[in-house]
């Protein structure tokens, strides 16, 4: 096999390992094209969601995670890369470049893109060690955002600015039709997120997850959200390309996360609103722009994982244009 065949093989290996990435409300809003030894990334506007994210700041996020994914299915395969970010074009361009021994650790961080889950469930009592913590924050860090940990006050602070993103979003009508097209339900088309994810009930949380206006089949669990703990993932601006890179951040966080047996539900509903948004960069200090919040807990071990969220065939969303 030639070098250019060799290159190609890791870049449709790689699209496709993206495939599982996570996205807002499971939309996959990406496309990515193979061509001259690159492999470039594109924002797909049919899977944005325009009422709930107008400005495509989600699909920016949920394109930067697919974009990581990628990479993580290089690096296992011992590639190294150079990827540009375009203002114009393609959202990011990896183009491989020479390939060294495979690293152990690169392995297990792909081994984590099968395991990785949104788990809705309620967590158990045992809160997540500081040192976890302090790990996952320095995975954030590494890929160039920060995860500011919440005090006490502060997480009712988010618990506030939960409850006001959503009732700003149930009281609009077009946003409510919006997801219920990729909301419950069987999805056999491959997106959206099934009712096997979604919650029969919502739990009695101090801060409360998303309110879907539509139950799923999952048993919710017992007990409540003492033992886990919230943060806000946060980058330096608010531009196209701090956006990208975000997604990417969240990526590497939730990988991480996943390795540590500590499961990540984002909480991207108080970001989508400027008010409630307004709330978190002050919870900031405004050193920073956040880019969703998460809550980070130990599940019930005695507990099986739900089941994977559906993904589109690989045909829909990469075109090999050589």
């Amino acid at each position: 096999m030639s070098n250019a065949e060799e290159v190609k093989k890791a870049l449709v290996q790689a699209a496709d390992a993206a495939r599982f990435a996570p996205s807002i409300h499971n939309t996959q809003p990406w496309r990515w094209v193979v061509r001259g030894g690159e492999l470039r990334l594109f924002g797909v506007a049919e899977r944005q969601l325009t009422e709930q994210d107008p400005e495509g700041r989600m699909l920016l996020l949920s394109c930067g995670t697919a974009l990581h994914h990628a990479q993580v299915a290089l690096d296992a395969e011992g590639w190294r890369y150079e990827i540009s970010r375009p203002e114009e074009g393609p959202l990011a361009v990896i183009r491989p470049t020479v390939r060294e021994p495979i690293q152990p650790e690169a392995t297990r961080h792909l081994q984590m893109l099968r395991v990785r889950r949104t788990d809705r469930r309620t967590v158990t009592e045992d809160a997540v060690p500081e040192d976890v913590l302090a790990f996952l924050a320095k995975a954030a860090e590494q890929a160039g955002s920060r995860l500011h940990v919440l005090g006490r006050d502060q997480v009712l602070e988010l618990a506030a600015a939960v409850d006001q993103a959503q009732k700003a979003q149930d009281t609009d009508e077009r946003l409510r039709a919006e997801t219920a097209i990729w909301v419950g339900g069987d999805r056999p088309d491959g997106s959206g997120i099934p009712a096997s994810a979604l919650p029969e009930e919502l739990p009695l949380t101090t801060v409360a997850e998303r309110d879907f206006q539509t139950r799923g089949t999952l048993a919710a669990g017992e007990g409540h959200d003492q033992g886990a703990t919230y943060a806000v993932l946060y980058g330096t601006g608010d531009d196209q390309a701090d956006w990208l890179r975000g997604g990417e951040a969240l990526s590497r966080l939730w990988l991480a996360a996943a390795e540590q047996a500590v499961n990540l539900l984002p909480l991207s509903g108080p970001v989508e609103i400027a008010s409630s948004r307004a709330a978190l960069r002050q919870m900031l200090g405004g050193l920073g722009y956040p880019l969703l919040a998460v809550r980070l807990g130990n599940l019930d071990p005695a507990h099986s994982a739900p089941p994977t969220t559906p993904r589109l065939p690989s045909d829909q969303v990469i075109e090999i244009a050589d």
